[in-house]
């Protein structure tokens, strides 16, 4: 049977490859670490994603963890796909997947299919092309808090290929056929820039719901009652991303809106409409900062501030251009009082407090701030809220509470896309 390979054990790799063992194939997962290997061989798993523990542990004895690359040369084929970094700007280092790339080359067999699945710019994978060597590219589909279902259900492959014209090398086809959805093989540089033309569609759609939301707050009007009208436009469609958020986190949107520019400048294109979306999410970020100090002119001395929520989404550990880190910092020496099941330790000075829990958090606290939409929220109740918080502001952008019960608690309830 096909033996996969995935290289790079980091978010992105594990999820794919405990979902190819999943698949009932035979996997093979490298990483350089060996302190994680030793981990991930006792099933304790470095990240944070739902069914992803339930997943490995009904597929345990189809995987093989190890930090010997040479154990790669059983494979048929490997997926090169470690996490890729990204600076402030969100441009990318790939200096860790440079090396990681030649080492899996080096290692496989010549007719071991390599498969680069990290997120690369147009041209990386045809100048990484080796004549002893089949190097491909596949375009990743994961999204932070939904990995398992976009590994185990994808909706369509995206492939990178010297021809596209020609038949799939046999261990990728069976592989993906696996799946069940579209293949969609084209030319290295069009898959590459397929991913990021679907997120920049993707940021369009999340910055005209910011525009028109913020409007809403303006105008009386409730960006809740317009949104189910749009995805009922079949133009527009019942996927789209049409909740009013926190401006673009997470580092791969901002990565590709930034590739988009540099390519632009290099070529002479226009990306205006790309600067565009930049300085929206940017705006769109401080919304409850402003909202906070139009409300509760923040001032040293006043009671504490709770904030629920700290990574930049819900479902993950990750902090990357996150609102609620965004927000803590712009405080200053502002009594904070924060909670979040999941993110790392994060230090912002004497003036910060990392609770156990919601309730701790909520206690006496002036001004509550619910930043990330975690599920846990959805269980506070607006009269206990009411009944633990020293002052009435809530300011909520991504309505977990119910507005109606809020309002009967005596709540001052702030949300997104609403007067």
């Amino acid at each position: 049977m096909t033996v996969i390979g995935f290289a790079g054990l980091t978010h992105l790799g594990l999820c794919s490859g405990i979902a190819a063992a999943g698949q009932g194939f035979p996997t093979i997962g490298f990483d350089t670490d060996a302190a994680l290997i030793g981990r991930l061989k006792e099933s304790k798993l470095p990240v944070l994603e739902p069914g992803l523990d339930d997943l490995l542990k009904a597929n345990r004895e189809r995987i093989t963890f190890t930090a010997s690359v040479g154990d790669l040369a059983r494979c048929d084929l490997v997926y090169v796909a470690p996490d890729v970094p990204t600076d402030d700007r969100g441009e990318s280092d790939l200096t860790a997947l440079d090396g990681l790339l030649k080492q899996v080359l080096d290692a496989v067999r010549p007719d071991t299919v390599v498969v680069i699945l990290s997120q690369v710019s147009p041209g990386f994978t045809r100048s990484r092309q080796r004549p002893d060597r089949i190097l491909v590219y596949q375009v990743e589909t994961l999204i932070f808090g939904r990995a398992v279902e976009r590994a185990t259900r994808p909706e369509r492959f995206i492939l990178g290929v010297a021809d596209p014209a020609r038949p799939l090398p046999a261990a990728w086809q069976a592989f993906l056929a696996s799946f069940g959805c579209p293949i969609l093989p084209m030319r290295f540089e069009s898959a590459e820039l397929a991913k990021i033309s679907i997120n920049c569609c993707l940021v369009a759609s999340v910055s005209v719901a910011n525009t028109l939301a913020e409007l809403c707050e303006r105008i009386g009007a409730d960006w809740s009652e317009i949104a189910p009208a749009l995805r009922l436009d079949r133009r527009i469609g019942a996927y789209s991303y049409l909740s009013p958020g926190l401006g673009i986190a997470g580092g791969n949107l901002e990565r590709d809106l930034a590739t988009v520019d540099r390519l632009s400048t290099e070529h002479g294109t226009d990306a205006g409409v790309i600067r565009a979306f930049v300085a929206n999410s940017r705006h769109r970020k401080d919304w409850a900062l402003r909202t906070l100090q139009e409300n509760f002119p923040v001032a040293q001395g006043r009671g504490a501030i709770a904030v629920l929520g700290l990574t930049y989404k819900e479902d993950t550990h990750s902090l990357k251009n996150s609102a609620s880190i965004a927000l803590i910092g712009n405080l200053g020496d502002q009594a904070v009082k924060a909670y979040d099941p999941a993110a790392p330790q994060v230090e912002f000075g004497p003036s910060f407090t990392r609770c156990a829990d919601a309730g701790s958090a909520l206690d006496g606290a002036e001004v509550l701030l619910i930043m990330t939409p975690w599920a846990e929220f959805n269980a506070l109740k607006p009269a206990e809220i009411a009944k633990r918080l020293h002052g009435r502001l809530v300011i909520d952008p991504f309505r977990v509470l119910k507005p109606a019960e809020a309002k009967a608690a005596g709540l001052d309830h702030r949300t997104l896309g609403v007067a």
